[in-house]
């Protein structure tokens, strides 16, 4: 009780600290275990996805277990027995889902019946037949004739049956009838089945019809009852026995997956032991390794990504726990020169860590859980809505998570308590003494080998040698790699560190410059900062690490959505693209001059020759070779439906290019009218170098048969504005005069085939009319259905309608995507949470531990003017500079590192051109939460010195 009672008063005295470092803890564990739980809840929404893709097959949950009899061997009945017990009582609860029951089909061995009484029945029709027993049969099925079998065994060897309706037909099966069923296994033994009634699934996509309807016509369904007489009363061998479970795994967790699977694998050992030639047939096996393997996939991406935020918050842990056994340190020496053991000192920490561990696991996954579910809702950087919440709730690797991250936690704090416990009052003083020995990394340069790993790493990217695993998140055009999140954070970090190398000599290059020259708080300060600089190297790490990982994610994730964004945009064009259904009707040729006639020339010699066309003999007329169309569909009714801001035609047609009477190949012909096109398409100023207004200006303004033609054609065949270049639509070679050129337009490929953009009215006059599209721009929340219906109404038959919201709403709601948006998210969030509650603790308990120097200061004479003005330079040598320093870090590294984001086969070819992004909000954000460090650093500041009393401040004794 006496060590509790010097730990909860040290812990007192030491609040703030104390107070710190479980703010940090309980982040640290809610970071930890909101990513399993919402990998957990996205597996469900996967699950839930894959069930009802399943929908109309087999069950995704579905489990069919299997015995089949061998050539003429004899069923053991007792192992049978055995095998339908374990199977109905044991095998649901070692699945440990809820099912819909057990579906057991019993069958004998097919055989051909014959009628009894042949009178009655055609004889001479073969029918194979094969005698079988269904659990449950009457709750799924409706009787369509007759009535259902008795539930009694069989009486005078009469077994009654029922049949599918359909195979009543098939089989020329009445009501009534009675067939001999024989038994070919040395029985000399022949049923006699009367058939008493005929029926139909009540639902025929029913689990309980797993089996497939086709392989119900052939059978004769009895009571189980009489079936289990067959069995056991006269030993009539079994074939086949089913059985079969539909589990519902829309309740599945994570941690459910590899249990489940081992269960699976170990059910086929079973039931073979118990009875040999009994296997699983069917099962989810392969659907769990997908589940786990997409599970994987997502906690692993998910954790790289946020593991630099993790060792930032972990980091921030260490620094402050370093801070208070730096003012705890003669405390310890002192204690242990009173004849304290190391170990009681260590248990004393060891014994504050656990504590602190304890509250951070009680309360950091409560605050984890609504982690979970802001990544669950997140829909773009900083951008959450509110959709339908993913099911998220604690798991058992949330809890391994949150352990890992208080046990990591425990030991930033207690290593260096062990390191402070051996050592004596001597030593410390001794330490004290060298307190201007450079770090150990500084020492052992390891900052300088992190650089050249963060180099490597960089050239393996480049290389394209890292860029390999894969997340599933294909939709957007933009796979994720994890490591383009950990690599650069390890560069941050090196960067940083190689700075502070750097910084010193700085500082004393620029104090003996102006060594004469500065004024005295000037002085003071660059001396000040020159001989203790390793005191500031934690804030300064600290505010590297948080500010250029807060860049870096803040770019990262803009620059994600926004190329992902603009693909999407690119590829449709627009909002909504409509294709209608044209009326078109056969074009027939024109019929050739046949000979005998005016001009026939030699067709009429000879007899008259042949009076159609010579390449048909016989006269009659060709195939249809083209389809004309008389009439468009009515236009002006897309130009006022509800919700539709603009309407523009659009042609989109192949034809042959043609360069100075050479052929270029297929390329593609977008006929436009400008006016209307500009109100309609997706055409960002910065993809061009011109302004896009300008192009379509030109294409309307100079000539009918202007064109823009792409850059990549224009370069490779040396084109320029006013060269004509041709286009073979249909049987008609157009020129164009070539007014623009331009790297891209929407919708259109230039890499994949050449694309030329003209007047569609120039096209309309020299060929005949083509389908074109109907290209919408939609009001801000009009619905596509709405304009579907009515366009419906009024007569307009719909072809296809493809809409870009639609696409990004689907794309928004992937869960890799919404993982990676919602821990960039969270990480920016915590970034600045840490570097301001950082920057703040640094500077409360380093003024507060310098109370003699300052009093000192100030009995020499220095006023409060100059003491606050030297303070406040302190203050921007080290924590300005490096703010300044990781905001630059974070960009320099985001320019380097995020190009990488596009796989090997987009690389080149990304179209719209891939492009590093800088949200102008993200910056501003940052400046006011660097704002607002300063700010407080300077209340502080001014606050301390205002208290400050010369008297007390000079005494006897140490600084605390």
């Amino acid at each position: 009780m006496g060590i509790l009672r010097f730990l909860f008063r040290k812990m007192w005295n030491t609040r703030w600290m104390t107070i710190s470092t479980l703010a940090g803890l309980i982040v640290a564990v809610a970071f930890a275990t909101s990513i399993p739980m919402y990998a957990d809840g996205a597996l469900k929404r996967v699950v839930a996805s894959s069930l009802e893709e399943n929908s109309d097959g087999l069950p995704a949950g579905s489990l069919l277990m299997r015995y089949q009899a061998i050539g003429g061997e004899t069923t053991n009945l007792d192992a049978l027995e055995k095998v339908r017990n374990y199977i109905s009582e044991d095998v649901p609860g070692l699945i440990g889902f809820s099912q819909n029951g057990l579906i057991e089909t019993l069958l004998l061995r097919s055989t051909e019946v014959t009628p009894e009484d042949p009178s009655k029945v055609d004889a001479s029709r073969m029918r194979q037949m094969s005698m079988m027993a269904m659990s449950g049969l009457p709750d799924k099925a409706e009787l369509a004739q007759g009535r259902w079998f008795t539930d009694t065994k069989a009486k005078d060897g009469m077994i009654e049956a029922v049949i599918l309706e359909e195979g009543m037909y098939r089989n020329d099966i009445h009501i009534g009838d009675v067939f001999e069923y024989p038994i070919r296994s040395g029985l000399n033994l022949t049923l006699r089945v009367k058939i008493v009634g005929a029926y139909n699934p009540v639902s025929p996509t029913d689990p309980f019809w797993y089996q497939g309807l086709e392989g119900l016509m052939n059978g004769l369904q009895i009571s189980p009852v009489a079936f289990d007489g067959l069995m056991h009363d006269e030993q009539v061998p079994i074939h086949t026995a089913n059985w079969f479970y539909a589990f519902d795994l829309g309740e599945i967790k994570t941690s459910d997956l590899s249990p489940l699977g081992r269960t699976l694998e170990r059910l086929h050992i079973d039931l073979y032991q118990q009875l040999p030639n009994t296997r699983v047939e069917i099962s989810f096996a392969p659907l769990l390794a997908d589940f786990k393997q997409q599970g994987l996939q997502l906690q692993t991406m998910l954790f790289t990504l946020a593991a630099p935020m993790l060792a930032m918050v972990f980091y921030f842990i260490a620094m402050n726990a370093r801070q208070a056994l730096d003012k705890q340190r003669s405390d310890i020496a002192v204690l242990r020169s009173r004849g304290a053991g190391t170990r009681q000192i260590i248990w004393i920490y060891l014994l504050e860590g656990l504590l602190l561990g304890a509250v951070a696991l009680a309360l950091g996954p409560l605050l984890g859980w609504f982690m979970a579910k802001s990544i669950g809702s997140a829909n773009g950087f900083l951008s959450f809505v509110d959709r339908k919440a993913i099911p998220v709730g604690f798991s058992t690797e949330a809890a391994i998570a949150g352990g890992a991250a208080v046990l990591l936690a425990i030991l930033a704090t207690v290593i260096p308590a062990i390191v402070y416990a051996r050592s004596s009052i001597v030593g410390y003083k001794q330490e004290l003494a060298r307190g201007d020995r450079s770090p150990f990394w500084q020492r052992w340069f390891l900052d300088v080998a992190l650089l050249g790993l963060a180099g490597y790493g960089w050239y393996l990217f480049n290389e394209r040698q890292m860029l390999t695993f894969q997340t599933g998140m294909t939709t957007d055009q933009l796979n994720v790699q994890p490591f383009l999140f950990f690599v650069p954070a390890l560069a941050i970090f090196a960067l940083g560190l190689v700075f502070l190398r750097v910084f010193p000599w700085l500082l004393k290059l620029f104090n003996l410059m102006g060594k004469k020259l500065l004024p005295v708080p000037v002085y003071l300060t660059l001396t000040q900062l020159s001989r203790s600089m390793k005191a500031y190297y934690p804030l300064m790490i600290l505010l590297v690490l948080t500010l250029g990982l807060g860049v870096y994610n803040a770019s990262a994730a803009r620059t994600i959505d926004l190329n992902s964004t603009e693909r999407t945009l690119y590829k449709y064009g627009t909002d909504v693209i409509i294709s209608t259904v044209w009326e078109g009707q056969p074009e027939l040729p024109p019929p050739s001059q046949g000979g005998g006639g005016s001009g026939g020339g030699e067709g009429g010699e000879g007899g008259g020759g042949n009076p159609g066309n010579p390449g048909n003999p016989g006269g009659q007329p060709q195939a249809p070779v083209n389809i004309i169309y008389p009439e468009e569909p009515p236009f002006e009714v897309f130009r006022t439906l509800d919700g539709v801001e603009a309407a523009a035609k659009v042609l989109q047609t192949r034809a042959n290019m043609v360069v100075s009477g050479s052929s270029i190949g297929q390329g593609m012909v977008m006929g436009i009218q400008n006016t209307e096109f500009a109100q309609v398409a997706w055409m960002p100023q910065d993809l061009y170098p011109a302004h896009p207004r300008a192009y379509l200006n030109a294409l309307g303004k100079y000539t009918a048969n202007a064109a823009l033609i792409p850059t990549s054609v224009a370069e490779r065949y040396q084109l320029k504005t006013g060269d004509v270049i041709s286009a073979g639509i249909g049987e008609r070679l157009l020129e164009f005069v070539i007014v623009g050129i331009l790297p891209y337009w929407p919708s259109q490929y230039p890499d994949q085939a050449p694309f030329l953009i003209a007047n569609l009215d120039y096209i309309y006059d020299e060929v005949p009319m083509i389908p074109y599209e109907v290209w919408l721009k939609m009001k801000d929340g009009a619905s596509t259905a709405a304009v579907m219906q009515e366009l419906t109404d009024a007569g307009i038959e719909l072809a296809s309608v493809e809409d870009v919201r639609i696409e990004l709403a689907s794309q928004s709601k992937h869960p890799t995507r919404g993982g990676v948006f919602g821990i960039l998210s969270l990480g920016f969030l915590v970034s600045v949470i840490v570097s301001l509650a950082g920057y703040v603790l640094y500077w409360f308990f380093n003024l507060s531990g310098r109370v003699v120097q300052f009093g000192v200061l100030r009995a020499m004479g220095l006023s409060r003017k100059q003491l606050t003005g030297m303070l406040l330079l302190e203050q921007v040598f080290t924590a300005g500079l490096a703010i300044v320093l990781g905001i630059a870090i974070g960009r320099v590294t985001s320019l380097l590192f995020l190009p990488f984001l596009q796989t090997t086969g987009n690389a080149d070819s990304a179209v719209p051109p891939f492009r590093v992004t800088f949200d102008q909000q993200d910056t501003v954000q940052l400046y006011i939460v660097v704002g607002v460090m300063m700010l407080i650093g300077a209340v502080m500041l001014l606050l301390h010195i205002r208290r400050l009393r010369v008297h007390q401040a000079v005494k006897m004794g140490e600084e605390r």
